[in-house]
C-alpha cells in the first residue's frame, strides 16, 4: 500500500466507523436528526404555520404536518425563490436543482441549502470514496482523477438553478479540480455536444482513474471518447481506470455495453442514490445488489405503504414503501416521488422499486402519464387521430445506438400519416417535458410509434387477466408481448 493510500485509509476509516455506529445504532441516530431538524426548523414560516416546536415528539409532528408533495409545497418554494428568508429552512435559499415537472408545472424546483450542500451531498460523495478505499485497499484510483459529467446550470435573482449535478460542481471547493476532471467552465458548458467534444479534447490525455454519474450520458461521452481517439475500449485511453459510481437511472440495460467499453476484472461498479432531494444510499457492500441507507446526512425518513405511514422502526423486509423525508434542504414531511423496497433492516438496506406513479425514466427524462396524455391530444388534434389504447417503454442505448421511447398504439381512427403523427407527438412532449427535451438534445432519437391491429390490447388484457394495460414501463417485457400479439393477428 502507498503512503498516499495509507494517509486517505487513516482519514477514511475515522468516518467509517461513524457508519459503522448508525449501522447498528439506527433508531438512535434518525432520533437525534428528529430533534436537530425540528431546532433547526420550529422558527421558520413553515415552522410556525404549522406549529412545530423545538421539544415536539415524532407522534405531534405527524399530526400536525400533513404530508406534502410539490403542488402543495409550491407555495413556500415560490417564497424561498423570490428571496424570501427563513421560509422552510433558516436564513435565504440561493441554490436549487431543477428537476422534471409534476402534472400542473413543466419543472420543479427543489430547494438546496448551503448546509445540506456539505453535510448531505458532499458527504454522501465522500462516502463513495470511503467505502470504495475501506474494501479496495490497494486501489490507485486516488492517484488520478474522476471524470464527472456535470449538467448545467443559471443565475436568476440571486439564486444559482439547475442540474443538481451542475449546482453541486459549482458549489464544490477549490481543492476539489486536484482529483475531479474536466475543468468547472468545460464541466457546466450547457450544449451537451460542445461539452463532450471538449472533455475530449481536455481529458483523453490526463489519469482518469474513475467516473460518477448517469450511465446513460456516460455510454454517451465514453462512446465519443472512442471515435475521438480511434480506440476499441476505454482501457486503451485510460489505463488505471476502474471504478464507476453511478445512479440516476437502473444500471441493468447498460452493465453489458460498459463490459465491452471496459473490458476488466478489476473494473468496480458502485450504486448509489443521489437524488435531487438528497443523497441517501449507497451501496457498502459490493457482493450485494442493495444499498445502505444513509442516516446521518440531515434527513429523518418516513414510509408510506398504501394509507399507513411509519418511521424507520416501523418498516418490514420485502415491502415497498413511498419515501418521506423532513431534511435540511428545507422540505418536511416530503414524498418525493420515490419507491423504495426494504432488503435488510439490520443494517437497514434498500434497493430502489419504481415511482409512485407510472413514468419513464430509462435516461433521465421522467415522462410522466399525465405528459403522455397531454402529447397524444395534440397529436391527435394536428393529425385527425383517436387514440384507443397505448403503451410505452424504452429502447435502451447499446455501444454504437442511441436510445428512444416506442410506443405501441391501437388506433381507433389512424392519423392522415403516421409520421406526421410521431413528429407531432414528439414535438408536444418536448415543450411538456424539460427534462424529455434535454434528453432528445443529446442522448436519445425521436420516438418510434408501432401500430397495433385494434383488438391487440383486449387480447393481452384476457390473456394477462388483467383490466387495464400499463401506460408506462421502464422495461419492454409489455410492449414485447403487446407487439407479438398484434404480429400473431396480422399473421
Amino acid at each position: 500500500m502507498s503512503i498516499r493510500n495509507s494517509l486517505l485509509r487513516a482519514y477514511f476509516s475515522r468516518r467509517m466507523r461513524t457508519i459503522d455506529y448508525f449501522r447498528r445504532h439506527p433508531i438512535e441516530v434518525q432520533e437525534e436528526m428528529f430533534h436537530r431538524l425540528m431546532a433547526e426548523g420550529a422558527w421558520t414560516r413553515f415552522g410556525r404555520d404549522h406549529a412545530v416546536t423545538a421539544d415536539i415528539s415524532p407522534e405531534s409532528f405527524a399530526q400536525r404536518v400533513e404530508v406534502q408533495d410539490y403542488d402543495r409545497f409550491k407555495p413556500y418554494i415560490q417564497r424561498m425563490l423570490d428571496g424570501e428568508e427563513n421560509v422552510a429552512a433558516p436564513g435565504r435559499v440561493t441554490l436549487f436543482a431543477r428537476s422534471s415537472g409534476t402534472t400542473s408545472d413543466r419543472s420543479k424546483y427543489i430547494p438546496i441549502t448551503r448546509k445540506s450542500v456539505w453535510q448531505n451531498h458532499t458527504l454522501g460523495m465522500r462516502d463513495v470514496a470511503t467505502v470504495y478505499i475501506m474494501a479496495h485497499p490497494n486501489t490507485e484510483v486516488f492517484k488520478g482523477k474522476t471524470l464527472t459529467l456535470g449538467g448545467s446550470c443559471y443565475e436568476e435573482n440571486g439564486a444559482l438553478i439547475g442540474d443538481l449535478s451542475a449546482v453541486l460542481i459549482k458549489q464544490a471547493a477549490f481543492w476539489s479540480g486536484w482529483f475531479r476532471a474536466p475543468k468547472i467552465e468545460t464541466a457546466l458548458l450547457p450544449d451537451f455536444q460542445q461539452k463532450i467534444d471538449a472533455i475530449c479534447r481536455e481529458c483523453v490525455s490526463q489519469n482518469i482513474t474513475s467516473f460518477a454519474g448517469v450511465p446513460s450520458w456516460n455510454l454517451l461521452l465514453m462512446r465519443r471518447v472512442l471515435e475521438y481517439t480511434g480506440k476499441k475500449n476505454l482501457l486503451e485511453v485510460w489505463p488505471r481506470l476502474e471504478f464507476f459510481a453511478h445512479g440516476g437511472i437502473s444500471f441493468s440495460p447498460y452493465r453489458k455495453s460498459f463490459a465491452r467499453l471496459i473490458p476488466s476484472d478489476r473494473m468496480a461498479y458502485m450504486e448509489t442514490y443521489n437524488a435531487s432531494e438528497g443523497f441517501f444510499a449507497l451501496a457498502d457492500d459490493f457482493s450485494r445488489d442493495d444499498m445502505l441507507l444513509m442516516l446521518d446526512y440531515g434527513t429523518y425518513y418516513e414510509f408510506r405503504k398504501g394509507n399507513e405511514i411509519v418511521p424507520l422502526e416501523g418498516v418490514r423486509c420485502g415491502e415497498v414503501y413511498a419515501m418521506i423525508i423532513t431534511s435540511i434542504n428545507g422540505l418536511w414531511r416530503y414524498e418525493i416521488g420515490d419507491t423504495v423496497e426494504f432488503t435488510s433492516t439490520n443494517p437497514y438496506r434498500i434497493r430502489f422499486a419504481g415511482r409512485t406513479r407510472q413514468f419513464i425514466n430509462a435516461f433521465g427524462e421522467e415522462v410522466i402519464v399525465d405528459n403522455a396524455e397531454k402529447a397524444l391530444e395534440v397529436a391527435c388534434e394536428a393529425t385527425g387521430a383517436v387514440v384507443e389504447e397505448y403503451s410505452v417503454a424504452p429502447c435502451f442505448m447499446g455501444l454504437n445506438t442511441r436510445g428512444g421511447h416506442e410506443w405501441a398504439v391501437e388506433f381507433s381512427e389512424e392519423p392522415d400519416s403516421l409520421e406526421h403523427f410521431a413528429e407531432v407527438l414528439d414535438e408536444a412532449l418536448r415543450r411538456i417535458n424539460s427534462d424529455y427535451d434535454a434528453k432528445r438534445l443529446s442522448a436519445i432519437d425521436r420516438l418510434r410509434v408501432d401500430v397495433l391491429p385494434q383488438g391487440t390490447v383486449l387480447k393481452w388484457l384476457q390473456v394477462r387477466g388483467k383490466n387495464k394495460l400499463p401506460r408506462m414501463q421502464n422495461d419492454r417485457t409489455v410492449i414485447e408481448q403487446l407487439l407479438q400479439m398484434g404480429q400473431s393477428k396480422q399473421d
